[in-house]
Protein backbone atom coordinates (compact mmCIF):
# COMPACT_ATOMS: atom_id res chain seq x y z
CA UNK A 1 0.00 0.00 0.00
CA UNK A 2 1.19 3.53 -0.85
CA UNK A 3 2.30 5.66 1.83
CA UNK A 4 1.00 8.81 -0.21
CA UNK A 5 -2.37 10.99 -0.15
CA UNK A 6 -4.96 10.07 -2.98
CA UNK A 7 -3.90 13.64 -4.33
CA UNK A 8 -0.22 12.89 -4.60
CA UNK A 9 -1.35 9.60 -5.98
CA UNK A 10 -3.42 11.34 -8.68
CA UNK A 11 -0.90 14.09 -9.76
CA UNK A 12 1.47 10.81 -11.12
CA UNK A 13 1.29 10.55 -14.64
CA UNK A 14 0.03 7.37 -15.87
CA UNK A 15 1.51 7.09 -19.09
CA UNK A 16 3.20 3.93 -20.39
CA UNK A 17 6.30 3.40 -18.50
CA UNK A 18 8.78 1.44 -20.90
CA UNK A 19 10.37 -0.04 -17.66
CA UNK A 20 7.72 -1.70 -17.06
CA UNK A 21 8.40 -3.84 -20.52
CA UNK A 22 12.10 -4.33 -19.52
CA UNK A 23 12.02 -5.74 -16.17
CA UNK A 24 9.15 -8.37 -17.58
CA UNK A 25 11.43 -9.06 -20.40
CA UNK A 26 14.73 -9.53 -18.12
CA UNK A 27 12.52 -12.15 -15.73
CA UNK A 28 11.20 -13.60 -18.42
CA UNK A 29 13.53 -14.03 -21.27
CA UNK A 30 12.25 -17.18 -22.89
CA UNK A 31 9.32 -15.43 -23.82
CA UNK A 32 7.51 -16.87 -26.76
CA UNK A 33 4.00 -15.05 -27.66
CA UNK A 34 2.30 -12.13 -26.09
CA UNK A 35 -2.19 -11.48 -26.08
CA UNK A 36 -3.06 -8.17 -26.30
CA UNK A 37 -6.36 -7.26 -24.42
CA UNK A 38 -9.05 -4.93 -24.95
CA UNK A 39 -12.66 -4.09 -24.22
CA UNK A 40 -15.63 -3.27 -26.03
CA UNK A 41 -18.56 -1.44 -24.97
CA UNK A 42 -20.46 -4.63 -24.01
CA UNK A 43 -17.64 -5.40 -21.81
CA UNK A 44 -16.52 -8.48 -24.04
CA UNK A 45 -12.45 -8.77 -23.92
CA UNK A 46 -11.36 -8.81 -27.95
CA UNK A 47 -7.53 -8.71 -29.30
CA UNK A 48 -5.18 -10.53 -30.69
CA UNK A 49 -1.85 -12.82 -30.34
CA UNK A 50 1.04 -11.70 -31.67
CA UNK A 51 4.60 -12.88 -31.39
CA UNK A 52 7.06 -12.10 -27.98
CA UNK A 53 8.53 -9.51 -30.14
CA UNK A 54 5.69 -7.41 -30.65
CA UNK A 55 5.02 -6.49 -27.37
CA UNK A 56 7.88 -3.83 -26.85
CA UNK A 57 5.48 -1.86 -29.50
CA UNK A 58 2.57 -1.66 -27.20
CA UNK A 59 4.60 0.13 -24.85
CA UNK A 60 6.14 2.59 -27.13
CA UNK A 61 3.90 3.65 -29.90
CA UNK A 62 1.05 1.37 -29.46
CA UNK A 63 -0.38 -1.44 -31.25
CA UNK A 64 -2.59 -0.80 -34.29
CA UNK A 65 -6.06 -1.86 -33.80
CA UNK A 66 -9.17 -0.52 -36.17
CA UNK A 67 -10.56 2.08 -33.55
CA UNK A 68 -14.24 0.57 -34.43
CA UNK A 69 -13.34 -2.54 -32.33
CA UNK A 70 -15.62 -0.58 -29.98
CA UNK A 71 -18.69 -0.26 -32.48
CA UNK A 72 -19.17 -4.41 -32.54
CA UNK A 73 -22.32 -5.81 -31.45
CA UNK A 74 -22.16 -8.89 -28.56
CA UNK A 75 -21.60 -10.76 -31.31
CA UNK A 76 -18.60 -9.16 -32.63
CA UNK A 77 -20.70 -7.36 -35.75
CA UNK A 78 -20.20 -4.23 -37.44
CA UNK A 79 -23.09 -1.97 -36.36
CA UNK A 80 -23.13 0.63 -39.23
CA UNK A 81 -25.22 2.96 -37.50
CA UNK A 82 -22.26 3.82 -35.06
CA UNK A 83 -20.81 5.58 -38.29
CA UNK A 84 -17.45 4.35 -37.00
CA UNK A 85 -16.89 1.65 -39.53
CA UNK A 86 -16.22 1.73 -43.40
CA UNK A 87 -17.72 4.72 -43.77
CA UNK A 88 -14.54 6.55 -42.21
CA UNK A 89 -12.46 4.02 -43.96
CA UNK A 90 -12.23 2.12 -40.80
CA UNK A 91 -8.82 3.92 -39.90
CA UNK A 92 -6.18 2.61 -37.13
CA UNK A 93 -6.21 3.69 -33.86
CA UNK A 94 -2.85 2.75 -31.64
CA UNK A 95 -3.54 1.30 -28.76
CA UNK A 96 -0.62 1.47 -25.84
CA UNK A 97 -0.15 -0.99 -22.96
CA UNK A 98 -2.23 -0.08 -19.61
CA UNK A 99 0.59 0.06 -16.99
CA UNK A 100 0.29 -2.82 -14.29
CA UNK A 101 -1.72 -5.16 -16.44
CA UNK A 102 1.47 -6.61 -18.30
CA UNK A 103 1.64 -10.49 -16.35
CA UNK A 104 2.15 -14.21 -17.81
CA UNK A 105 -0.66 -16.23 -19.00
CA UNK A 106 -0.47 -18.90 -16.28
CA UNK A 107 -2.65 -21.48 -17.86
CA UNK A 108 -1.10 -20.81 -21.43
CA UNK A 109 0.94 -23.99 -22.77
CA UNK A 110 4.13 -22.12 -23.78
CA UNK A 111 5.59 -19.13 -22.06
CA UNK A 112 2.91 -16.21 -23.17
CA UNK A 113 2.26 -12.80 -21.75
CA UNK A 114 -0.64 -10.53 -21.74
CA UNK A 115 -1.61 -7.09 -21.10
CA UNK A 116 -4.44 -4.62 -21.48
CA UNK A 117 -4.53 -1.84 -24.04
CA UNK A 118 -6.66 1.12 -24.52
CA UNK A 119 -6.84 2.53 -27.80
CA UNK A 120 -5.68 6.49 -28.80
CA UNK A 121 -6.47 8.22 -31.83
CA UNK A 122 -3.73 8.81 -34.98
CA UNK A 123 -3.21 12.27 -33.45
CA UNK A 124 -2.30 10.85 -30.37
CA UNK A 125 -5.55 11.57 -28.17
CA UNK A 126 -7.25 9.04 -26.20
CA UNK A 127 -9.76 7.80 -27.78
CA UNK A 128 -12.88 9.01 -26.59
CA UNK A 129 -15.41 6.39 -26.81
CA UNK A 130 -13.05 3.45 -25.74
CA UNK A 131 -14.84 2.48 -22.63
CA UNK A 132 -11.49 2.72 -20.20
CA UNK A 133 -10.90 6.40 -21.26
CA UNK A 134 -14.46 7.65 -20.99
CA UNK A 135 -14.07 6.53 -17.01
CA UNK A 136 -10.76 8.13 -17.03
CA UNK A 137 -12.51 11.31 -17.37
CA UNK A 138 -14.44 10.89 -14.83
CA UNK A 139 -11.94 9.93 -12.56
CA UNK A 140 -10.09 13.25 -13.39
CA UNK A 141 -13.36 15.87 -13.08
CA UNK A 142 -13.75 14.28 -9.95
CA UNK A 143 -9.75 14.65 -8.87
CA UNK A 144 -9.86 18.56 -10.13
CA UNK A 145 -12.73 19.07 -7.26
CA UNK A 146 -9.92 17.16 -5.06
CA UNK A 147 -12.42 14.28 -4.60
CA UNK A 148 -10.93 10.67 -5.25
CA UNK A 149 -13.27 7.70 -5.43
CA UNK A 150 -13.13 4.22 -3.65
CA UNK A 151 -14.18 1.03 -5.18
CA UNK A 152 -14.85 -2.71 -4.94
CA UNK A 153 -16.66 -4.83 -6.76
CA UNK A 154 -18.06 -8.19 -5.89
CA UNK A 155 -18.62 -10.53 -8.82
CA UNK A 156 -20.95 -13.67 -9.02
CA UNK A 157 -20.05 -16.73 -11.15
CA UNK A 158 -21.24 -20.39 -12.10
CA UNK A 159 -19.12 -23.28 -12.74
CA UNK A 160 -20.58 -25.59 -15.34
CA UNK A 161 -20.29 -29.38 -16.20
CA UNK A 162 -18.71 -29.01 -19.97
CA UNK A 163 -21.94 -30.57 -22.53
CA UNK A 164 -20.08 -32.76 -24.80
CA UNK A 165 -23.35 -33.96 -26.11
CA UNK A 166 -23.27 -31.49 -29.10
CA UNK A 167 -27.13 -31.06 -28.47
CA UNK A 168 -26.10 -27.30 -28.34
CA UNK A 169 -28.21 -27.30 -24.84
CA UNK A 170 -26.51 -24.59 -21.86
CA UNK A 171 -24.33 -27.06 -19.71
CA UNK A 172 -25.72 -27.70 -16.26
CA UNK A 173 -24.34 -26.07 -12.96
CA UNK A 174 -21.53 -28.40 -10.94
CA UNK A 175 -23.57 -30.25 -8.31
CA UNK A 176 -27.10 -29.10 -9.78
CA UNK A 177 -27.46 -33.58 -9.87
CA UNK A 178 -28.04 -33.34 -6.29
CA UNK A 179 -31.32 -31.67 -6.74
CA UNK A 180 -32.33 -28.11 -7.29
CA UNK A 181 -32.58 -27.30 -3.29
CA UNK A 182 -28.93 -27.92 -3.22
CA UNK A 183 -27.92 -24.27 -2.21
CA UNK A 184 -25.89 -24.33 0.37
CA UNK A 185 -24.92 -20.82 0.37
CA UNK A 186 -22.05 -19.84 2.18
CA UNK A 187 -21.05 -23.51 2.55
CA UNK A 188 -17.77 -24.70 3.20
CA UNK A 189 -17.79 -28.05 1.61
CA UNK A 190 -18.31 -26.43 -1.38
CA UNK A 191 -14.86 -24.38 -1.22
CA UNK A 192 -13.01 -27.64 -0.30
CA UNK A 193 -14.59 -29.74 -3.46
CA UNK A 194 -12.91 -27.19 -5.57
CA UNK A 195 -10.34 -25.92 -3.32
CA UNK A 196 -7.39 -26.82 -6.12
CA UNK A 197 -9.19 -24.34 -8.44
CA UNK A 198 -9.41 -21.37 -6.28
CA UNK A 199 -5.83 -21.86 -5.12
CA UNK A 200 -5.09 -21.88 -8.91
CA UNK A 201 -7.23 -18.57 -9.31
CA UNK A 202 -5.74 -16.86 -6.18
CA UNK A 203 -2.01 -18.04 -7.77
CA UNK A 204 -3.50 -16.34 -11.02
CA UNK A 205 -4.54 -13.19 -9.48
CA UNK A 206 -1.53 -13.01 -7.39
CA UNK A 207 0.83 -13.01 -10.22
CA UNK A 208 -1.23 -10.88 -12.11
CA UNK A 209 -2.14 -8.00 -9.53
CA UNK A 210 -5.77 -8.59 -9.09
CA UNK A 211 -6.55 -7.77 -5.54
CA UNK A 212 -8.48 -11.11 -4.59
CA UNK A 213 -10.37 -10.93 -1.04
CA UNK A 214 -12.57 -13.03 -0.19
CA UNK A 215 -14.01 -15.92 -2.18
CA UNK A 216 -18.14 -16.98 -0.97
CA UNK A 217 -20.36 -19.67 -1.72
CA UNK A 218 -23.38 -18.42 -3.45
CA UNK A 219 -26.73 -18.77 -3.53
CA UNK A 220 -27.37 -21.96 -6.46
CA UNK A 221 -25.33 -25.01 -7.24
CA UNK A 222 -22.25 -24.06 -8.48
CA UNK A 223 -22.30 -20.57 -8.00
CA UNK A 224 -19.53 -18.33 -6.83
CA UNK A 225 -18.79 -14.88 -5.64
CA UNK A 226 -15.13 -13.08 -5.39
CA UNK A 227 -14.64 -10.21 -3.68
CA UNK A 228 -12.32 -8.39 -4.88
CA UNK A 229 -10.53 -5.18 -2.61
CA UNK A 230 -11.20 -1.43 -2.15
CA UNK A 231 -8.98 0.59 -4.99
CA UNK A 232 -8.78 4.31 -4.87
CA UNK A 233 -8.10 4.28 -8.29
CA UNK A 234 -12.10 3.79 -10.37
CA UNK A 235 -9.69 2.50 -13.27
CA UNK A 236 -7.55 -0.10 -11.73
CA UNK A 237 -11.11 -1.45 -10.33
CA UNK A 238 -12.48 -2.27 -13.25
CA UNK A 239 -9.16 -3.60 -14.90
CA UNK A 240 -9.84 -6.26 -12.17
CA UNK A 241 -13.26 -7.33 -12.82
CA UNK A 242 -11.80 -8.11 -16.41
CA UNK A 243 -8.46 -9.82 -15.63
CA UNK A 244 -10.50 -11.54 -13.05
CA UNK A 245 -13.19 -13.36 -15.64
CA UNK A 246 -10.08 -13.49 -17.81
CA UNK A 247 -8.86 -15.50 -15.04
CA UNK A 248 -11.94 -17.61 -14.09
CA UNK A 249 -12.59 -18.85 -17.59
CA UNK A 250 -8.91 -19.89 -17.74
CA UNK A 251 -8.45 -21.38 -14.85
CA UNK A 252 -11.72 -23.36 -15.06
CA UNK A 253 -11.21 -24.96 -18.64
CA UNK A 254 -7.43 -25.99 -16.99
CA UNK A 255 -9.70 -28.04 -14.23
CA UNK A 256 -12.16 -29.63 -17.08
CA UNK A 257 -15.00 -26.76 -16.51
CA UNK A 258 -16.69 -23.95 -17.89
CA UNK A 259 -17.52 -20.65 -16.26
CA UNK A 260 -20.03 -18.03 -16.90
CA UNK A 261 -20.60 -14.78 -15.47
CA UNK A 262 -24.16 -14.47 -17.27
CA UNK A 263 -26.23 -12.45 -15.73
CA UNK A 264 -29.59 -14.82 -15.66
CA UNK A 265 -28.14 -18.07 -17.30
CA UNK A 266 -30.84 -20.57 -15.37
CA UNK A 267 -34.54 -19.63 -14.93
CA UNK A 268 -34.38 -21.72 -11.63
CA UNK A 269 -31.08 -20.85 -9.64
CA UNK A 270 -30.14 -16.86 -8.96
CA UNK A 271 -28.77 -14.56 -11.38
CA UNK A 272 -25.11 -13.57 -11.45
CA UNK A 273 -24.80 -9.96 -10.07
CA UNK A 274 -21.61 -7.64 -9.71
CA UNK A 275 -22.20 -5.47 -6.58
CA UNK A 276 -19.81 -1.86 -6.17
CA UNK A 277 -19.13 -0.19 -3.09
CA UNK A 278 -18.44 3.22 -3.08
CA UNK A 279 -16.67 5.97 -1.39
CA UNK A 280 -14.79 9.23 -1.97
CA UNK A 281 -11.65 10.76 -0.37
CA UNK A 282 -10.67 13.80 0.26
CA UNK A 283 -7.12 15.27 -0.69
CA UNK A 284 -5.80 13.85 2.39
CA UNK A 285 -7.29 10.56 2.26
CA UNK A 286 -10.68 10.74 4.36
CA UNK A 287 -13.44 9.42 3.78
CA UNK A 288 -15.83 12.49 2.93
CA UNK A 289 -19.20 10.44 4.17
CA UNK A 290 -17.71 10.13 8.07
CA UNK A 291 -19.71 11.69 9.95
CA UNK A 292 -17.66 11.68 13.20
CA UNK A 293 -14.89 13.86 10.17
CA UNK A 294 -16.83 16.18 8.56
CA UNK A 295 -20.05 17.74 9.89
CA UNK A 296 -21.84 17.97 6.45
CA UNK A 297 -21.09 13.75 5.19
CA UNK A 298 -24.50 13.24 5.87
CA UNK A 299 -25.76 15.67 3.42
CA UNK A 300 -23.04 14.47 1.12
CA UNK A 301 -23.77 11.14 1.27
CA UNK A 302 -27.59 12.22 1.09
CA UNK A 303 -26.55 14.07 -2.23
CA UNK A 304 -24.74 11.37 -3.83
CA UNK A 305 -27.78 8.93 -3.36
CA UNK A 306 -30.32 11.44 -4.20
CA UNK A 307 -28.92 11.75 -7.83
CA UNK A 308 -28.01 7.63 -8.18
CA UNK A 309 -31.55 6.84 -7.22
CA UNK A 310 -32.96 10.09 -9.29
CA UNK A 311 -30.75 8.61 -12.44
CA UNK A 312 -31.20 5.19 -11.85
CA UNK A 313 -34.25 4.21 -14.49
CA UNK A 314 -32.64 6.16 -17.56
CA UNK A 315 -29.13 4.71 -16.45
CA UNK A 316 -30.13 1.31 -15.91
CA UNK A 317 -29.02 0.08 -19.21
CA UNK A 318 -25.31 1.26 -18.58
CA UNK A 319 -25.47 -1.26 -15.34
CA UNK A 320 -27.53 -4.02 -16.94
CA UNK A 321 -26.51 -4.28 -20.65
CA UNK A 322 -27.70 -7.40 -22.03
CA UNK A 323 -31.19 -8.70 -23.14
CA UNK A 324 -30.07 -12.18 -20.97
CA UNK A 325 -29.45 -9.43 -18.06
CA UNK A 326 -33.25 -8.06 -17.60
CA UNK A 327 -34.32 -11.48 -16.60
CA UNK A 328 -32.36 -11.50 -13.41
CA UNK A 329 -34.97 -8.02 -12.13
CA UNK A 330 -37.29 -10.39 -10.48
CA UNK A 331 -39.10 -9.99 -7.13
CA UNK A 332 -37.99 -11.77 -4.39
CA UNK A 333 -34.28 -12.89 -5.74
CA UNK A 334 -31.86 -10.00 -4.64
CA UNK A 335 -31.76 -8.63 -7.97
CA UNK A 336 -33.36 -5.03 -7.34
CA UNK A 337 -36.94 -4.26 -8.98
CA UNK A 338 -37.44 -0.55 -7.95
CA UNK A 339 -35.23 2.97 -7.69
CA UNK A 340 -35.01 2.85 -3.40
CA UNK A 341 -32.44 3.01 -0.87
CA UNK A 342 -32.36 1.76 2.50
CA UNK A 343 -29.63 1.73 5.31
CA UNK A 344 -28.67 -2.28 6.00
CA UNK A 345 -31.76 -3.84 3.73
CA UNK A 346 -30.21 -6.29 0.70
CA UNK A 347 -33.82 -5.69 -0.66
CA UNK A 348 -32.63 -2.58 -1.98
CA UNK A 349 -31.27 -0.72 -5.31
CA UNK A 350 -29.25 0.88 -3.46
CA UNK A 351 -27.47 -0.48 0.23
CA UNK A 352 -25.87 1.78 2.63
CA UNK A 353 -23.94 -0.90 4.63
CA UNK A 354 -23.47 -1.39 8.16
CA UNK A 355 -19.95 -0.17 8.70
CA UNK A 356 -18.00 2.38 11.24
CA UNK A 357 -18.42 5.98 10.52
CA UNK A 358 -14.91 5.66 8.95
CA UNK A 359 -15.95 3.16 6.58
CA UNK A 360 -19.36 4.65 5.72
CA UNK A 361 -20.05 3.35 2.10
CA UNK A 362 -22.87 2.98 -0.38
CA UNK A 363 -23.68 -0.27 -2.31
CA UNK A 364 -24.92 -0.25 -5.80
CA UNK A 365 -26.48 -3.57 -6.23
CA UNK A 366 -28.02 -3.14 -9.53
CA UNK A 367 -25.59 -4.72 -12.70
CA UNK A 368 -25.62 -7.81 -13.96
CA UNK A 369 -21.98 -10.19 -13.73
CA UNK A 370 -21.26 -10.02 -17.70
CA UNK A 371 -21.77 -6.10 -17.34
CA UNK A 372 -18.85 -3.79 -18.62
CA UNK A 373 -17.04 -2.44 -15.00
CA UNK A 374 -15.73 0.98 -16.92
CA UNK A 375 -19.42 1.76 -18.32
CA UNK A 376 -20.80 1.07 -15.25
CA UNK A 377 -18.16 2.71 -13.07
CA UNK A 378 -18.74 6.05 -15.22
CA UNK A 379 -22.82 5.87 -14.32
CA UNK A 380 -22.33 5.57 -10.75
CA UNK A 381 -19.54 7.95 -10.22
CA UNK A 382 -21.40 10.63 -12.78
CA UNK A 383 -24.16 10.38 -10.60
CA UNK A 384 -22.65 10.53 -7.20
CA UNK A 385 -19.92 13.30 -8.52
CA UNK A 386 -23.67 15.43 -9.68
CA UNK A 387 -25.19 14.50 -6.46
CA UNK A 388 -21.91 15.50 -4.63
CA UNK A 389 -22.73 19.52 -6.45
CA UNK A 390 -26.74 19.53 -6.26
CA UNK A 391 -26.92 18.41 -2.45
CA UNK A 392 -30.33 17.56 -2.68
CA UNK A 393 -32.10 15.01 -0.17
CA UNK A 394 -32.85 11.38 -0.89
CA UNK A 395 -36.44 10.55 -1.34
CA UNK A 396 -37.15 8.20 2.65
CA UNK A 397 -35.42 4.91 3.02
CA UNK A 398 -37.32 1.86 2.77
CA UNK A 399 -38.20 -0.60 5.40
CA UNK A 400 -38.78 -3.81 5.19
CA UNK A 401 -38.84 -5.77 1.82
CA UNK A 402 -38.48 -3.18 -0.93
CA UNK A 403 -40.56 -5.68 -3.38
CA UNK A 404 -43.60 -5.49 -1.32
CA UNK A 405 -43.43 -1.43 -1.48
CA UNK A 406 -45.78 -0.49 -4.28
CA UNK A 407 -44.88 3.28 -4.17
CA UNK A 408 -41.54 3.27 -5.21
CA UNK A 409 -40.82 3.36 -8.68
CA UNK A 410 -40.13 0.73 -11.15
CA UNK A 411 -37.31 -0.04 -12.68
CA UNK A 412 -37.51 -1.20 -16.39
CA UNK A 413 -37.50 -4.74 -16.80
CA UNK A 414 -36.66 -5.04 -20.53
CA UNK A 415 -33.96 -3.58 -22.92
CA UNK A 416 -36.32 -1.79 -24.60
CA UNK A 417 -38.23 0.39 -22.30
CA UNK A 418 -35.08 0.87 -20.65
CA UNK A 419 -33.27 1.96 -23.79
CA UNK A 420 -36.21 4.84 -24.73
CA UNK A 421 -35.53 5.50 -20.86
CA UNK A 422 -31.92 6.24 -21.90
CA UNK A 423 -32.34 8.03 -24.79
CA UNK A 424 -35.03 10.74 -23.66
CA UNK A 425 -32.56 11.54 -20.86
CA UNK A 426 -29.17 13.19 -21.01
CA UNK A 427 -27.47 11.42 -18.06
CA UNK A 428 -25.93 8.59 -20.93
CA UNK A 429 -24.18 11.95 -22.94
CA UNK A 430 -22.90 13.45 -19.15
CA UNK A 431 -21.80 9.57 -18.22
CA UNK A 432 -20.08 7.92 -20.79
CA UNK A 433 -19.59 11.79 -23.13
CA UNK A 434 -21.40 12.01 -26.37
CA UNK A 435 -19.64 10.00 -28.50
CA UNK A 436 -20.15 6.85 -26.63
CA UNK A 437 -23.48 7.16 -25.75
CA UNK A 438 -24.40 7.29 -29.12
CA UNK A 439 -22.43 4.48 -29.85
CA UNK A 440 -23.85 2.53 -26.97
CA UNK A 441 -27.38 3.32 -27.79
CA UNK A 442 -27.06 1.82 -31.34
CA UNK A 443 -25.28 -1.22 -30.26
CA UNK A 444 -28.03 -2.08 -27.69
CA UNK A 445 -30.68 -1.11 -30.37
CA UNK A 446 -28.73 -3.65 -32.64
CA UNK A 447 -29.47 -6.31 -29.52
CA UNK A 448 -32.58 -5.75 -29.60
CA UNK A 449 -33.50 -5.92 -33.27
CA UNK A 450 -31.52 -9.09 -33.21
CA UNK A 451 -33.68 -11.14 -30.57
CA UNK A 452 -36.79 -9.57 -32.08
CA UNK A 453 -35.88 -11.10 -35.58
CA UNK A 454 -35.74 -14.31 -33.53
CA UNK A 455 -39.26 -17.02 -33.20
CA UNK A 456 -38.37 -18.64 -29.97
CA UNK A 457 -39.29 -22.56 -29.79
CA UNK A 458 -41.80 -21.67 -26.70
CA UNK A 459 -44.00 -19.57 -29.30
CA UNK A 460 -43.35 -22.25 -32.06
CA UNK A 461 -44.46 -24.87 -29.91
CA UNK A 462 -47.58 -22.89 -28.65
CA UNK A 463 -49.07 -21.60 -31.86
CA UNK A 464 -48.03 -23.42 -34.49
Amino acid sequence: MSNLSPREEASFDAKTDIEEYNNFIKENPDLQAVEFLMVDPNGIMRGKWAPADALKKAFEEGVNFPMSIHGLDIWGREVEETGIHIETGDMDGFCRAVPGTLSLVPWASRSTAQVLLTTFTPEDEPLRYDCRNALARITKALAQRDLYPVVAFEVEFYFLEPNTSGDGLMPTPVGASAGPDRQRMYGLDDLEDYAELFDDIRAAADAQKVPIDTIIKEAAPGQFEVNLKHRCDPLKAADDVIMLRRIVFGSARKHGLQATFMAKPFIDYAGNGMHIHASVLDGEGNNIFDEEKFDDAKEKLGGAIAELIRTMPQGLLMFINSWNGFRRIQPGSYAPTRAVWAENNRSVALRIPASTSKNRRLEHRIAGADANPYIVLCALLQAMLDGLEKLETPPPQITGNAYDDNNAELLPDDMDEALILMQRGDFADRALGPELSRIYKHLKRAEILAFWAEITPLEQSTYL
